[in-house]
C-alpha cells in the first residue's frame, strides 16, 4: 500500500489551465509534482479542452515552463474534434472553423478543407476557443448551421482561469450562436464527455488512472462519467462553495489546495471526510455548524459530508472565529 495518494495510480491525467498553469505562467509546484511522479514510475498525460493550441505546441509551452511533456502525452479537444469530423464526412469536405489557427491546422491535417464563409457550403462547423474570435465569424457559423451544417463544439467551458480572474471561454462563445439559433450544438467533443479520459488511459495502457482538474463541470464530471477517480485542486475555476454544492455527478474522489496533495496520504484528501484534525461539524436539524481551527481543506472535506447529505450551503454557519472567517472567504 502506497504512503501517498498518487502512489495508488498508474497514470496521472492532468488538466492544464488552472492546474498546471494559468494562461502562460506555471502554477507553483506543478513542475516538481510532474517530475516526482515520473521518478515514481507514474505515467503522465495532459488533456485540455482549450482548442487554441496543438499538442506539439502545448508540449513546447509546458517544457518552456519547466514542466516536462512530450507531444504524444498531450490530448486536445481540437485534435479530437478534427478526428471526429473526419470520421463522418468525405475527405476534403469544407468545414467552417471558428477558433484559433491551431484548430484550422487540425482540420487540415485530418484531410478536410477549412473555410471561413457560409457561402462555401460547409458540411460542418467546428467551434473552439480563440482569443480573436469575433462577430463576423460567429455570424458565418450561425448562417452555416441554419443552412444544415453539423455543429461541433470542442467544449463548452464558460470561462478560462487567469491570474486576473475567470475570462470568457468557448462556452461563452458557443452561447452566442446558441442564442441566435435557439438550439444546442449537435456534438460537444471535449470534457465532460469521456473520450479524452478514456483515450488517454488507453494510450498509456493504464489500469488505474487518476484525473486531476480544477473544474467540477468538466474535469470532475468527465472523470465520473469515464469511471475514474479524480482529484480537484483549488488553483483554478471551481471554489470551495462550488464543491459544497456539487451534485453527485460532479463530486471528486479527493480534494487538495494544489498538486502537493498528490503526495499526502490519500485519507488526508478523501472527500467527504468524517473526522479531521482541528475541526468539527455539528448538525442542527437542516443546518450545519463548523467550529474549531486548522487546515481549510480539512474543513471543506468535513463540511462536504453535511452539504452532500442535504444541508443547503446557505444553512452552513461558523461557531468559532476561525470557522466564521473561513466561511466568509468562501462566500458563505
Amino acid at each position: 500500500m502506497s504512503d501517498h495518494l498518487a502512489g495508488g495510480y498508474d497514470l496521472a491525467l492532468f488538466d492544464l489551465d488552472g492546474v498546471v498553469f494559468l494562461i502562460d505562467k506555471p502554477i507553483p509546484g506543478a513542475a516538481d509534482a510532474v517530475e516526482r511522479l515520473r521518478a515514481d514510475g507514474t505515467s503522465i498525460a495532459y488533456a485540455t479542452n482549450n482548442a487554441s493550441r496543438r499538442a506539439a505546441d502545448v508540449a513546447t509551452l509546458l517544457t518552456g515552463m519547466g514542466v516536462s511533456a512530450a507531444p504524444a502525452e498531450v490530448l486536445t479537444s481540437a485534435g479530437a474534434a478534427a478526428a471526429l469530423v473526419a470520421e463522418h464526412v468525405e475527405a476534403g469536405s469544407p468545414v467552417l472553423v471558428v477558433g484559433a489557427e491551431a484548430l484550422r491546422a487540425e482540420i487540415r491535417d485530418a484531410g478536410l478543407t477549412p473555410v471561413e464563409s457560409a457561402e462555401d457550403s460547409p458540411v460542418a462547423v467546428v467551434q473552439g476557443y480563440g482569443p480573436e474570435v469575433g462577430w463576423k465569424i460567429l455570424s458565418e457559423a450561425a448562417l452555416a448551421v441554419r443552412a444544415g451544417a453539423t455543429w461541433y463544439a470542442t467544449n463548452t467551458d464558460r470561462t478560462l482561469p487567469s491570474p486576473r480572474g475567470p475570462l470568457p471561454g468557448n462556452g461563452s462563445l458557443v452561447a452566442v450562436i446558441r442564442t441566435a439559433l435557439d438550439r444546442e450544438p449537435d456534438v460537444v467533443v471535449g470534457k465532460p464527455q469521456p473520450a479524452l479520459f478514456t483515450t488517454a488511459a488507453s494510450l498509456a495502457g493504464a489500469e488505474r488512472p487518476l484525473a486531476i482538474g480544477d473544474r467540477l463541470d468538466t474535469d470532475i464530471q468527465g472523470a465520473v462519467t469515464a469511471g475514474m477517480d479524480s482529484l480537484l485542486v483549488l488553483t483554478g475555476v471551481s471554489t470551495p462553495k462550488d464543491l459544497l454544492g456539487a451534485p453527485a455527478e460532479r463530486r471528486p474522489t479527493f480534494v487538495a489546495a494544489d498538486l502537493s496533495g498528490l503526495f499526502r496520504p490519500a485519507e488526508q484528501a478523501t472527500v467527504p471526510a468524517t473526522e479531521v484534525e482541528g475541526w468539527t461539524v455539528t448538525r442542527e436539524g437542516d443546518r450545519a455548524v463548523l467550529s474549531g481551527d486548522g487546515d481549510p481543506v480539512d474543513a471543506l472535506r468535513l463540511l462536504c459530508g453535511a452539504t452532500w447529505d442535504g444541508v443547503p450551503t446557505s444553512d452552513v454557519s461558523g461557531d468559532s472565529v476561525a470557522a466564521t472567517e473561513l466561511l466568509t472567504t468562501w462566500g458563505l
